[in-house]
């Protein structure tokens, strides 16, 4: 019944969200925090190359994964058109391996809320802990859900030209207070001249985490020098109006 990430839905995101744009300033972020990093730096869900390809563009030796195939594709396209050739991986985030280990594995964003079942989540920090080199760091995102208001519909229209467009409705379905997620369903249509063409339907779960809970995760997993920082200031001492936590850890 929904897809995952289909053509439409990384149509729209690259229509929206382009190469080198920033959310929220998380780009200027991470190339702050990244400053001396000398080794490689593995991106978690690189999806089109917005965040991956800037960082490349500022020297730094960065490769990519994800699970999406059209996202990839459309990473793929925008470093040719640039000149760069990243490595980039298909692969599950939860059971990966790959050949190298990195000195820093990022996922700007709120990316880590997608993955929607707790066991792979946890399998997921513990893959990216087993990936970075003694002493490497993970910079990982956490989205909270400060302004949730269930049953809330909202819809955006985007021109992609004077015949095409791309409308997206969005409703607030659910709130789990008990296993700690929200649920969106969107609702994508593409139409030509007034006429709709194709569409889909995506069932977009986000899992959230407590700050101290989410810190305690990475203690047991292995992970040390844990900080927290708000709304992508370093160090900004998070407080309930935050609704975007850095967490960085460090492997032993």
């Amino acid at each position: 019944m929904y897809s995952n990430y289909g053509p439409l839905c990384t149509e729209l995101y690259d229509l929206t969200k382009p190469v080198g744009y920033s959310i929220g300033g998380d780009i200027e972020y991470y190339l702050e925090r990244l400053k001396g990093t000398k080794g490689r730096v593995l991106e978690a869900g690189a999806g089109s190359g917005r965040f991956l390809i800037p960082l490349l563009e500022n020297g730094y030796d960065v490769e990519g994964i994800d699970y999406s195939p059209e996202m990839l594709d459309l990473c793929r396209k925008h470093s040719i058109e640039r000149g760069l050739k990243p490595n980039l991986y298909e692969g599950n985030l939860s059971n990966f391996s790959l050949d190298s280990k990195y000195e820093a594995i990022v996922m700007p964003t709120g990316s880590f809320c997608l993955i929607e079942n707790s066991k792979d989540a946890m399998d997921a920090l513990l893959c990216m802990y087993k990936h970075l080199i003694p002493g490497g760091r993970l910079i990982v995102d956490m989205l909270l859900p400060t302004d949730w208001r269930t049953g809330e519909i909202t819809s955006s229209y985007y021109e992609i030209s004077q015949e095409e467009g791309i409308a997206i409705e969005r409703k607030a379905v659910e709130m789990n207070w008990i296993e700690q997620y929200t649920l969106t369903i969107l609702k994508y249509e593409k139409w030509r001249n007034g006429k709709l063409i194709d569409s889909e339907l995506q069932r977009f779960p986000l899992r959230w985490y407590g700050i101290e809970e989410f810190k305690l995760i990475l203690t047991n997993i292995g992970f040390s020098n844990i900080t927290c920082s708000a709304e992508y200031v370093y160090n900004k001492k998070p407080s309930k109006e935050h609704s975007l936590i850095t967490f960085e850890a460090v492997r032993k």
